[in-house]
Order: C-alpha cells, then structure tokens, then sequence
C-alpha cells in the first residue's frame, strides 16, 4: 500500500525535467496524477500509466501564467478525478535563463519569469484551494530555490521570484490552515536535472562547482534526492507541518 493511496495530485511542470521525477514518485506511492506542463506530458503519462493502469494519470498542455489555462486544467482534473488532495507548484522558468548582470536583464524576460514563477503558483492556488476547503484537506507544495537563501548574483530575476515563493507559502499557510490545507515550500539546492544540463551547460558549469563546494555533503545533487521529501510534504506523515521551508542540498544553507 502507497503513502498516498486514494490521493489526487496535480503537478505543474510535471512533463520533464524535475518535475518528471516528482510525477513518478507521487505515482510510485499511489497518487492519481494530472501532469501539467507547456510541454507534452504524454510520455510521462505513459510511463505511469504501463505501471499503473489507465485510470492513474492524465494529462494537459498548460501555462500556468494564464488564468483561463488553469481554470481549465483545474476543471479537467475534477472531471476525470473528482476531487484534488495535492497540488505541487513546480512549473518555472529556469533552465534556460542565461546568466545576466542586474543592468541587462531583459524586462520581457523579467515579466516573463515573475509570471510563470509567482503568478502561475497564485493562480494554481486560487482555483485549486475551493475544492481542497470544500473537503477540508489539502496538501500545496511550493518548489523553491536555495538561491533564495544565498542571493547568488547574475541571476535577479529568478532569485527575486523564488523569495517571493517563500513569503507566499508563509502568508497562505496561514489563510488556509483553518481549512485543513497545509503549505510548505520544498527548496532544492542546485540539481543535476536533464533539462538545466541540456539547456544550459554553462550554467552547469560554473554554479555546480560553488554549490557542491559550500554544502556539508560535498556531491552533485540529483532530481532522486529530492522525492524523499517531496512524498513526505504530500503524505499524512507531515500533517502537523505547515508555513516551513526545507532545503534539501546537502548542507549548503541551514534553515
């Protein structure tokens, strides 16, 4: 029996990369699944759907950054599920921002990564918490940054957003503690995920060196290290935790 057994999640950004694994591993503990992503999810959904049967997962083409999308998506999920126990907030714009110096970052750019970064986890928030109120439980994770922490440089935009990600799921755990609903945030520290190594190799480069060497545990940290704590924030294990941030790299900040 998995931990999650009769649980519905959705996860955004949930096709590839990180949010690929999140997917699996909600599914390997028992959670039926909407997958959300700009990207097809379809393979995804097939590899969940072979281990688990055809009424394990769906999926949807989303951007979390429009309102109607979502409206949409969360209907979809209600159709096919009829209820939502967990929504993990992963979708982000990320593995493909090069690095820029604070007087050269694009405006475009910068709207776009507040959009899909913060807005996108409000608008998930804001039609997905009636049904969690109605039933009285919820489970919201909010992926973070451990940049957030350390405010490495050359990297404003996405740095700035994932701050903004803690302060949300500090504000929202409270509004919506009274209805059974608990908020954390997950921050990783700077991961191995196909996605970042593919898109952005130099970025690799340079910000694995100094994370590795800042954290206790010295190795690279892959998307593996991750599932422990995102299944725990999803189960009733962690039911009496709520408004917390957990880092999970290897040492390199202390929360």
């Amino acid at each position: 029996m998995g931990r999650l057994d009769g649980r519905v999640a959705i996860v955004t950004g949930g096709a590839k990369g990180i949010g690929r694994h999140y997917s699996l591993a909600l599914a390997a503990e028992g959670a039926r699944l909407m997958i959300a992503d700009i990207a097809d999810g379809v393979e995804v959904a097939d590899t969940i759907t072979r281990a688990h049967g055809d009424n394990s997962v769906a999926n949807a083409i989303t951007d979390v950054s429009d309102e109607a999308a979502v409206k949409a998506l969360v209907a979809k999920t209600m159709e096919r599920f009829g209820k939502i126990d967990i929504l993990v907030n992963n979708a982000a714009v990320y593995a493909t921002l090069p690095e820029a110096k604070c007087t050269e970052i694009d405006v475009a750019v910068w709207d776009r990564v507040m959009a899909v970064n913060l807005r996108g986890p409000f608008l998930m928030v804001k039609h997905v918490a009636p049904h969690m109120m109605a039933q009285g439980y919820g489970k919201i994770i909010n992926i973070g940054s451990g940049t957030a922490f350390k405010g490495i440089p050359r990297f404003l935009h996405y740095v700035t957003s994932k701050g903004g990600i803690m302060a949300f799921t500090r504000a929202l755990s409270r509004e919506l503690g009274e209805h059974g609903i608990r908020v954390n945030t997950l921050a990783p520290g700077f991961t191995l995920s196909d996605t970042v190594v593919a898109e952005n190799p130099k970025h690799v480069e340079i910000a694995g060196k100094l994370s590795v060497a800042g954290r206790a545990i010295r190795r690279d940290a892959y998307p593996q290290d991750l599932l422990g704590a995102l299944v725990f924030l999803a189960a009733a294990d962690s039911d009496f935790i709520t408004g917390q941030t957990i880092a999970v790299d290897g040492g390199n900040v202390n929360t």
